[in-house]
Order: C-alpha cells, then structure tokens, then sequence
C-alpha cells in the first residue's frame, strides 16, 4: 500500500515524501561488482568492474543506485527504421557507449535484480564519496539540462499502491558525457511518447537517437502507437482567466480527470513555467499538495492526490494559477500568446487527447479576445470586459488571441461563419520601422525610412478573408464538413510564421501587407509561402483539429495534409497550373538539396521519425524540410493515382471525406490511414496484386528511397492517326521497389492530357508503342511527372 500523504500545504513542494526524493542522495559504503550484467528491454548495460551503491528507501522502496568504473552500454533497436537512425547518427544500427559512471533512477525491480546478482558473498566496501558526487551532479544536471523532473515521476510510483516500472539510467559516457536511457509505461508526450527511448545531450540541446516501444508489444502486434499511455484523461476543464493591459495571466482552471489505470496517485499537468501555481483544491475544497520547481529549471506540474484513483474513477481539482510571459504585449494593443498550449493546465498529450473547453475571459474593456469556442456572451463592467466562450465539444487544445481588432466576416457556401481580424494599429517592431531614419536595423535586411509605405494591416483584411473563406469551400468539398460552425482568421504580430487552433487561425503580420511593402521588407512576395500560408494554417481546422494525430509520428500528415491542401487551394484559384506546379517543385528542392551539413533530407530517415529527424550532425532543419514536403507528396502521389480523366478526383474526394468522418474529432495515426487508402484504393493501384498498399508506404512513408527516371517520347503523326513510342527507365531504387508513373501528352495550345499510366518494378527498364486516334491540336511532346505525380528525379 501507498503511504498516505501528510497534511497538504499551500507551499509548492513541501510535500514529505517528495522531500525526501528531491534530496535523496546514495548512503552507506560501495560494494564491489565484477561483470554485471543488467538486461532492460532492447538495452545492455553491462557493469565490467568498479563499485556500486544504492539510495535510501523512500516509502520502503529503494529507487537508485550509483555506478562509478569501466562498463559498457548497448542498445539494439528491435526495427528497421530505428537501426536505420542509428546507421546515420553512429555508422552503426547498434548504439555502445563505453561508460565510467551510471546514476540509476527506478521503481521497477531493479534494486532487487541487482542485488541477487551482487550476491551474499561481496562483503568488500569501498568508500562511497566519488559516488555520491556522481549522483549530486545528476541531480544539477536534470535541474539546468533535462529540464525533467525526474523526482515528480518517481512520486507517482513511490506513492501509488501498484508496483511501478519506471527505470532511467544516467550513463556518463566516453564518447558522450549525458546520455540517458529511459523506460516509461506513461511514455513522455512531450518528447517521445513511446516508452522505450535514448536521448543525448550537448551543448546544442537535446536529440533523440532511439526511440520506441516495448518487447512484448512488437512480440504481441499491438506497437502501433494507438495506446494512450498517460496514466489519466482529462475530459473537461472550466478556465476563469484575467489578461491584464500588461500581459499578465492569472486564472483558476477547474479539471475534471479520470484514471486509465489503477493506482494514479499523482496528476502531472502542462504548464507554461512562468506561471506559478499558487494553491490547488481538491473535490471536497480541501488544499492538495503540489509540486513546481523553479521556472527556469525541471519546473513540471503535478499535484498529490488526497487517495489514489482506481481505473475508471474521476475527481476534480481547481488551480489557482498566475504569470508573466505566457503572453507577450508587442505594443500599440498587439498581444502575442506565447503559451499557447500550455497556458493552461493540461494533460500533457499534446494533439492526441480531447478535451472539453468552458473558459471564461477578463481583459480590458477596450481589447477583444478571440477564443477557441462559441462566445456565449460578452459584456462590459467599469474597465473590464467579460466575454464567455464553450468549445461546444472536446478539442486537442484551447487557445485565444488578444488585440484592438478590426473585424471582417463572410460565410461559405454551405454555412461556415468565417471572420479575419487584423490590429488597428502595428506593433513596436513595425513601429520602430517607419520610426526609423535611415540604415538598417539590426539582424535585419530592412532599410527603413521615408519610402516605407503603410504598415497598417486592417487594408489587407478582405484579401485575407476572401483567401480563408475560398480556402475553406474548397476543403469541404474536398474533405467534408467541418464540426465547428464558425473560424476566425487573426493577425498576429510575428511575422514569418502561422499556427493554426480549433476555430482560430493565427496569421503572420508580414502577410497583411501588399507585395510593394514586403518588397521593401526583403521577404519576396513571390516565394509560394506568402501564397499558401493562410491555405495552410485553414486547412489545419481539418487535419489536426478535426482529424488529430497520436503522436510526432503521425504529424506528417498533419503538416503533409495542410501543405497537400494548399496545393489543392492552388490548383483550384488559378487560371493555369504554373503557380501548382511551382509549388511541387520548390517541395522537392527541399527534399533532395544538400544542407550545410551535406545532408539531402529526404535521405535522413522517414516522415514518421518526426522532430527527432532533426540533430546536430543531421542539421537542425531537416524535420521542416522532410515532413512537410515529403507528408504533402504522399498524400498528392495517392490523389494522382486515384486521380481518372472521366471522373476527375472523385474517388480521391470519397476516401477524404470517410477518412474525416472515421476519424472527426478523434485522433488517427499512420496505420490508420493506410487502412483507409487500402478500403478506397482503385484497382490501378494494387501493384502488390493483395489489395493492400504495402508497397507505397514502405517506399514512402516508412522508407527513404528516391527513384531517378530518365523518359524518352517520340510522336510519329500521319494524317489519320498518331504512333507513339517511349522509353521509361527508373533506376537508383530496390529490385522490389514498385511505382505507377503516369504519362501525359503536352499539346500545342498548351493543354495537357494524361494519357494513362505505367507500372514500373525495380531497376527496370519499360518501353511501348500505342496508337491513337489523331486529337484535333498537334502534340508537342509526351512527358512524364508533368503534375509532380511522382516524388522523384529525372535525368
């Protein structure tokens, strides 16, 4: 049984037992080990000589010991992609590391294994003082560089009544200074949420070499990443918060939760570290215990549990919370929510959790707030306006936007109430741009002065409404209704990039301005960006809101998707296909250019490798320029396959539109889409003759390989008909390596026609002669990939 907690306190991290974890440190004498070996799933870590010593029991559980000698660690990924990473970060698919030190940290039974295997007969000791040195030095190095409260995860084993199996080595290595290997039933959302993982440590940060699930899992076919592994739920919170005209947020948020599993004795919650907790309240009004270290260092959230919950039992707590820097005043009424998905606190799941939203919003009088949800009223009292919002049904995340707005609305076809808002006035920055006398400002290739136009943004309102409501037709009809009634499309003062909440879309300032004013600016009007970013960040209401994702190894298709849509925006607002075809094409410049790291992207491992894509040795930009291109070519080669001269894109629009309604509201991951590509596809597609589309996501989901073609057209015309002869050679792939590459005649007048398609197998070579009718315009020429209908190169 648990130990029952002391009485709470108001004051974070008083709570006894955490106390004694927080400042726990090895005791007693060392004791020699020879050739100790210790097996945690896919990882050896092998004790060849040297002293160990175990911490204290805390709760009569011991949850550490301290290794210091000559040892060795290995760790074998159980699958091919994982090995695959390895191969590129080490040049091996194994990852060893010989070690001098290791801190052990556990709940599982690991003081017990090491003990039965030191055996009854090490009545040697040493002196323990180089290890405890060891492990105070963990403890600075989780607090300044893991930013994890290690401490607050052990709480959750120590005081819940089920034995736990929480297991982290902190391995000081020869080669690498920090790595840590860690196994965690709950998995880590906000890094890796598979249980199994190996991160490593320097100067630049954090990278993830390894990461995946447990044995039994792989053993059992149930590792595909559908389990929620977060011991709780939250299904609802009511959020009570107050933005001053200073940007300070304080708020009390009400949490409803439910256990997934017995035992949860501790509730660790998202937040934005800046905001402090002041007090939390339990389901009876009583004072709970919390924990919240310094901002600046493993400031993780959590709070203690009067009793613990038994699977399937709910309770509720309130927060009573406040800070600075969750929101950003950027001047003249511009607000900048920095935190916007933890300022308030969450489960911590990131986008693969639902949740129910009553949030109730105090500001000043003359500020609107914009929020995720229906505004079920909005009053003034004296200076402070009061607006009421509910999310109506349970959304990945809540957010708001805060300014002095000017506001313009629309409505689409078939009902959607779309507004964009846009600043009354610019914010410092742009200010102090038109304030500026001459040279150019720092870290900046702006040249201000007299000739700078106009940087008020409310004059571009109408473009930008016209684009997210053209924008939102075209995905209804393309993917399906959405289940919000209403999106709101608002200016945001950062300038380079967007995001995209439920119902609220945040747009970049630099969009709000014409192509004379980003001229000036430097930013290029004519880079693709500026003529999807608002398709894309609409289109996000359908792929990651509507459509969720489980995991970083699902977000492809959340970005993919919302690039693949803009596309599709593209195509469908242009008199010709130059701007589409522009687009694919500058894609695929990302994908297959070297960085300055000499990597192509496309060759660093596959989109469902996710952020971890990105390292030092990699390059830090290769997850922006693999998963967005890469996911959007996936999605664009499957519409190109289904795609029929008779029938357009029809098929492609049903098998959307079931996979938005499978899926709407609840969270999808890749397996659960490739199913969904299988139900529709056309026969065309089954190149694999079972019905299944192994073949393409092997290629190209789940693999890195880039075909090169080289393609050769003759047209021979009489006066009756035409002869046409090609050569279609595809190299630089597997002999298993399958495509369609689909083959279009190019008229006179411009006009394009696919002609039909051809299966290609391996390092092969396919060549025809077809006769047809001769068509009413001469042919210029027969070409492959004119659509970008295949992520390859061509020679």
């Amino acid at each position: 049984m648990g130990l029952a907690s002391p009485a709470p306190s108001a004051t974070p991290n008083s709570n006894s037992i955490y106390r004694q974890l927080r400042t726990l440190l090895p005791g007693g004498t060392a004791i020699p080990v020879n050739n100790l070996v210790l097996k945690r799933d896919a990882a050896t870590l092998t004790f060849v000589r040297g002293d160990l010593v175990f911490y204290g029991e805390v709760n009569g559980k011991v949850t550490g010991a301290v290794f210091g000698g000559v040892g060795h660690f290995r760790l074998t990924p159980p699958t091919t992609v994982e090995r695959h990473s390895l191969e590129i970060l080490t040049k091996k698919p194994e990852y060893d590391e010989d070690f001098t030190q290791v801190v052990l940290r556990f709940t599982d039974g690991t003081a017990d294994e090491l003990r039965k295997a030191i055996g009854p007969d090490s009545n040697a000791t040493h002196s323990s003082g180089s290890l405890v040195q060891g492990a105070m030095e963990f403890h600075t190095f989780q607090r300044e560089h893991l930013f994890e409260n290690v401490d607050l995860r052990l709480l959750e084993d120590v005081l819940s009544p089920v034995p736990g199996s929480f297991f982290l080595a902190a391995i000081k290595g020869t080669q690498n200074a920090h790595i840590i290997f860690e196994i965690d039933p709950h998995g880590a959302p906000d890094v890796a949420p598979e249980e199994v993982r190996l991160g490593v440590w320097n100067s630049w940060g954090w990278s993830y070499p390894s990461a995946f699930h447990l044995a039994p899992e792989y053993a059992a076919g149930t590792a595909s990443g559908r389990q929620e592994n977060v011991a709780f739920h939250v299904e609802s919170e009511e959020l009570d918060t107050s933005i001053e005209k200073s940007a300070f947020l304080s708020s009390v948020a009400t949490v409803h939760l439910r256990a997934n599993e017995d035992g949860v004795a501790v509730v660790p919650l998202g937040l934005f570290p800046t905001l402090r907790v002041s007090q939390v309240d339990g389901a009876r009004g009583e004072p709970l215990d919390f924990i919240q270290e310094k901002k600046d260092e493993d400031a993780d959230f959590g709070l203690v549990l009067p009793t613990p919950l038994k699977k399937d039992e709910a309770t509720t707590v309130k927060i009573t919370y406040g800070g600075k820097d969750a929101v950003r005043s950027a001047g003249n009424d511009n607000y900048d929510p920095i935190a916007r998905e933890n300022w308030f606190p969450n489960g911590g799941n990131g986008f693969g959790s639902y949740t129910r939203y009553r949030m109730t919003f105090h500001t000043p009088k003359d500020l609107q707030l914009i929020a995720t949800g229906t505004k079920l009223s909005d009053k003034v009292d004296g200076k402070v306006r009061t607006s009421e919002w509910d999310s109506m049904m349970p959304l990945p995340v809540a957010g708001f936007h805060l300014g002095r707005f000017i506001e313009k609305d629309d409505k689409t076809a078939d009902g959607l109430a779309v507004s964009a808002f846009a600043n009354a006035d610019p914010p410092d920055w742009a200010q102090g741009i038109l304030n500026a006398t001459g040279g150019n400002l720092p870290g900046s290739q702006i040249t201000p002065g007299p000739t700078l136009g106009n940087l008020n943004t409310t004059s571009m309102l109408p473009v930008e409404l016209s684009q997210g409501t053209v924008a939102a037709q075209i995905y209804t009809a393309y993917f399906g209704k959405l289940p919000f009634d209403h999106l709101a499309l608002s200016q945001q003062p950062a300038c380079n990039f967007g995001q995209s909440w439920p119902m609220l879309v945040y747009l970049p300032i630099c969009g709000f301005w014409d192509s004379t004013i980003q001229n000036q600016l430097g930013l290029s009007p004519a880079d693709p960006y500026w003529k999807t970013v608002t398709a894309h960040e609409v289109a996000h209401q359908w792929w990651g809101h509507t459509v969720g994702f489980m995991s970083y190894r699902d977000q492809w298709m959340s970005e993919g998707f919302a690039d693949a849509s803009a596309a599709i925006f593209l195509q469908s607002t242009r008199k010709t296909s130059n701007d589409f075809r522009d687009f694919w094409k500058q894609l695929k410049t990302q994908l297959i250019e070297r960085n300055s790291d000499g990597f192509r992207p496309i060759d660093v491992g596959p989109v469902t490798m996710g952020f971890r894509l990105s390292t030092e040795k990699t390059g830090w930009s290769v997850y922006q320029n693999l998963v967005y291109p890469k996911g959007a070519y996936i999605l664009h080669m499957i519409r190109m396959m289904m795609y029929s001269p008779r029938t357009g894109d029809d098929d492609f629009r049903v098998m959307m539109h079931d996979f938005v309604n499978t899926y709407r509201l609840k969270v999808a991951t890749t397996e659960d889409f490739k199913a969904m590509v299988e139900k529709h596809m056309t026969q065309g597609m089954d190149l694999g003759g079972n019905r299944k589309m192994d073949w393409f996501f092997d290629e190209y989901v789940y693999g890195t390989q880039l075909p090169v073609y080289h393609f050769e057209g003759q047209v021979d015309a009489n006066s009756d008909a035409v002869k046409l002869h090609f050569k279609l050679v595809q190299s630089g792939v597997t002999d298993s390596f399958r495509m369609l590459v689909p083959i279009y005649l190019e008229l006179a007048d411009g006009r394009t026609i696919r002609l039909g398609e051809v299966a290609i197998l391996g390092n092969s070579t396919a060549e025809q002669t077809v006769q047809m009718s001769k068509p009413p315009v001469a042919i210029r020429r027969v070409v492959i990939d004119y659509m970008h209908d295949v992520l390859a190169v061509e020679n």
